[in-house]
């Protein structure tokens, strides 16, 4: 599974258009979680502002490195194991990709093309996918 050159371009600019509002679009984003998955809250140990800290940063780092998969695979192994220690199961991918799509669909509005969707759809499955492989076989 890969991106294209294309697909990368959508994500960094559409994420620099959210990165203003990156304290909203957090609380956007665990709200809808929460919705989509109740038993999810429990995983979360620290207040939501500072998870949602460590959410936003996590994505400027994935997004900052996105034409740099070799330098970013190891980071997202890394971010990997730590969710596994936070009791993250596979199937918590799912409700985490959700509720990104909707938090970006909120922050970008018309922005949130169909194409600038698919982007993030293929740039989370990617993620997503290294994330469970390294961390669960």
């Amino acid at each position: 599974m890969s991106i294209s050159a294309r697909q990368i371009m959508l994500v960094q600019e559409s994420f620099a258009k959210v990165a203003p509002i990156s304290e909203k679009a957090a609380e956007i984003f665990y709200k809808r979680l929460f919705e989509y998955d109740p038993a999810l809250k429990p995983l979360f140990k620290s207040g939501i502002k500072a998870q949602g800290k460590m959410l936003m940063s996590a994505l400027t780092m994935s997004v900052d490195s996105l034409s740099n998969l070799n330098a970013l695979i190891p980071e997202l192994e890394k971010l990997a194991q730590r969710h596994v220690k936070y009791g993250v199961k596979p199937e918590d991918y799912t409700p985490v990709g959700n509720a990104l799509l909707y938090t970006l669909k909120q922050g970008l509005g018309d922005d949130f093309t169909p194409e600038v969707r698919k982007a993030w759809v293929d740039t989370f499955r990617l993620m997503a996918t290294v994330m469970k492989k390294h961390a669960y076989g």
